[in-house]
C-alpha cells in the first residue's frame, strides 16, 4: 500500500491509539519516522519504541505515554504537508503553547525539536507540532 504522506499517517495512528487508550501501536518503519520518534522518545511523550520485522516488513512498535490515565500528547498536529510546505528560520520559529509544546523540524542537522533548533540556531522545515 502507497502512502502519500508517512509522518502525517504516523501522527494519525498515535493519535487514533491514545483516544482508543491503546498502550502500543505498530506503524510501518522508516528513517523520518525513526527521527521524530526519537525526538518524541527525548521530550518524554512516549515511552519509547521498538523496530520488529514481521512477514518481511520493518515495523516499529511504539510504546505510549499516560499520567493518571490521561494521554501525555493531548495535541499532535502536521504542519508541513505535501501540498504545503512550511519553512521557519530560527527566529520566526514559534513557541507551542507558550514553551509547553514543542514544534519537531527537519534542518540541515538533522530531526530536532524547536528547543534544540534554537540553541544550534537553525531553521527548517517544521514536520508536527505537539503537545
Amino acid at each position: 500500500m502507497n502512502i502519500s504522506d508517512p509522518l502525517g499517517d504516523l501522527l494519525t495512528r498515535i493519535r487514533n491509539a491514545q483516544m482508543r487508550g491503546m498502550t502500543k501501536v505498530v506503524s510501518p518503519s522508516s528513517k523520518l519516522r525513526i527521527r521524530v520518534l526519537d525526538v518524541l522518545q527525548s521530550e518524554g511523550f512516549i515511552r519509547g519504541y521498538t523496530e520488529v520485522e514481521k512477514d518481511g516488513h520493518r515495523n516499529v512498535e511504539i510504546e505510549l505515554k499516560y499520567f493518571d490515565g490521561a494521554p501525555v500528547i493531548s495535541e499532535i498536529r502536521r504542519v508541513s504537508k505535501p501540498g504545503r510546505r512550511v519553512y521557519s528560520s530560527v527566529n520566526d520559529l514559534p513557541l507551542v503553547r507558550n514553551g509547553l509544546g514543542i514544534s519537531i523540524l527537519s534542518t540541515s542537522k538533522g530531526v530536532i525539536s524547536d528547543a534544540v533548533a534554537r540553541t544550534e540556531n537553525v531553521g527548517g522545515e517544521i514536520l508536527c507540532r505537539v503537545f
